[in-house]
């Protein structure tokens, strides 16, 4: 099958696209040992540049400021600059782009330092002196780190590991520059396509499998970064490929589609005139991550120690009513499919464990006593679920645990409806502060358990417990 397509300046170039099978395992590309160093060198040396800069500023034009008032600024210097993503390993490093967020972030990290001298007494305030010479001194620093990075990159001291998915016009010329200009501290080892569009002659690099090969492929490649240029795999199917590499401890980027026509946002990288895109990292790869848990312990605990009254209220009032079985156990699926036992209190007493495990709703059962009915519609019922949060089986929010009997049907009918479990299971979600519990559509909580993940950070913790409280005390649950 032909294929014709508009190059940028070469006119149109025929590609012949040969029909033949996904390509093997490429074992020789398997064998290429780790790079001595690799983006976390880079991270470090930008690092020591900056704490550098700020040393000679306090040295030189400083010397009569308090220590602390330095130690106040340079943490707000270098978590402004870590918020602005100047740490990061990048393809393109430029003083002249980088200027603007420089001048940005220490003018907030002055104010800052500002703020805490008169709340606090913790000495003298930076000078506007001080200020104009410390943007110098991290100019310089910042340059010099710049032109010590190419160096090292030209040299393959630093350089990254790069796995290419599409073998296609795209995908092999940025293979090409890549190998070309080492300047870009990548190193494209392979590609990963099942009908590649460019045959072997025309690839600077091999196909070293298909796509259900890249989890191994950059475990034992030692791939730094996943390229997703343009292949034969439908988009649909991509995101499943990219979410499969998600928790792989590598960078994903993604070749924007209609890039030759949409402009070059800043923060994204680009190899030759072609924008990359750098998906966000997954969650668990977030530095904040362990904070979560940290989070969900401390208000679980004080959580369970201040209700600890209104657990026994509840207890003796269903013991009185619904008879005894306080607590209801009942199996759900969790983090990567693992069964987790969950506790609620009891607000039926199911006929059998089959009728428990593959009820759906209970809700307009008769059998459920007035009581119960409050217990459901205020969530009461779930509070014994703090315990499942204090001891590691759940999170305060995340998408909402699901019978293993239903987990296997969902999966099967809605489609990314597997991703949910990227994240452990928390007692309230994203999709449950928007009324999708109960007999909703079950599509609609993937998606907004997808988006859920996809955008995760503290805050939006927070802001999602915050909402519960809302729904909760307006009586909707």
């Amino acid at each position: 099958m032909r294929t014709s397509l508009k190059g940028a300046q070469e006119g149109t170039l025929e590609i012949v696209r040969p029909n033949y099978p996904p390509a093997p395992m490429h074992h020789e590309a398997l064998r290429v040992p780790r790079p001595r160093f690799r983006s976390h060198g880079v991270t470090f040396l930008l690092l020591a540049a900056d704490l550098t800069a700020l040393a000679l500023t306090f040295g030189l034009i400083s010397r009569d400021s308090d220590l602390w008032v330095d130690v106040v600024f340079t943490i707000f210097v270098l978590a402004a600059f870590g918020q602005a993503g100047l740490y990061r390993s990048r393809l393109t490093f430029s003083i002249l782009d980088d200027l603007p967020s420089l001048l940005a972030r220490v003018l907030i990290a002055v104010g800052g330092t500002i703020v805490v001298a008169a709340l606090l007494p913790v000495g003298q305030s930076p000078t506007v002196w001080a200020f104009v010479f410390g943007v110098l001194i991290l100019v310089v620093a910042r340059s010099t780190a710049y032109i010590l990075i190419y160096f090292l990159r030209s040299q393959r001291i630093v350089r990254n590991r790069a796995l290419i998915v599409g073998a296609g016009v795209v995908g092999t010329a940025i293979a090409e520059s890549l190998k070309a200009k080492r300047r870009y501290g990548m190193q494209p080892v392979g590609f990963i396509d099942e009908d590649p569009l460019i045959d072997a002659a025309g690839r600077s690099a091999p196909v070293v499998g298909g796509y259900e090969d890249i989890t191994y492929c950059v475990q034992r490649m030692h791939i730094d970064h996943i390229i997703i240029a343009f292949s034969s795999l439908p988009e649909d199917a991509l995101i499943d490929v990219i979410r499969e590499a998600d928790r792989l401890d590598c960078e994903i980027s993604n070749v924007p589609r209609l890039f030759e026509i949409s402009a070059t946002l800043p923060g994204n990288d680009e190899i030759d005139g072609i924008p990359l895109v750098r998906l966000r990292r997954s969650a668990f790869r977030s530095p904040l991550w362990p904070l979560k848990r940290a989070f969900d312990v401390l208000v679980s605990g004080t959580a369970l120690l201040l209700l600890s009254p209104v657990f026994a209220v509840i207890a003796i009032l269903n013991r009185i009513i619904d008879g005894p079985g306080v607590i209801f156990h009942q199996e759900r699926v969790g983090l990567d499919d693992e069964r987790i036992e969950i506790l609620k209190f009891r607000s039926l007493r199911p006929a059998s464990d089959e009728e428990a495990a593959t009820t759906w709703n209970v809700k307009h059962d008769d059998r459920v006593s007035s009581f119960g009915k409050f217990l459901r519609r205020s969530s009461l019922d779930e509070l014994p679920q703090l315990w499942n949060i204090f001891r590691g089986d759940m999170s305060l929010v995340g998408p909402r645990p699901e019978r293993p009997h239903f987990v296997e049907e969902f999966e099967v009918r809605y489609d990314r409806y597997r991703h949910r479990h990227r994240v452990p299971t928390g007692l309230t979600g994203w999709a449950q502060i928007h009324g999708l519990r109960g007999d909703t559509s079950i599509s609609e909580r993937a998606r907004y358990d997808n988006y859920y993940i996809e955008n995760w950070s503290l805050w939006f913790d927070i802001k999602i417990i915050l909402l519960t409280f809302v729904r909760v005390f307006k009586g909707s649950g």
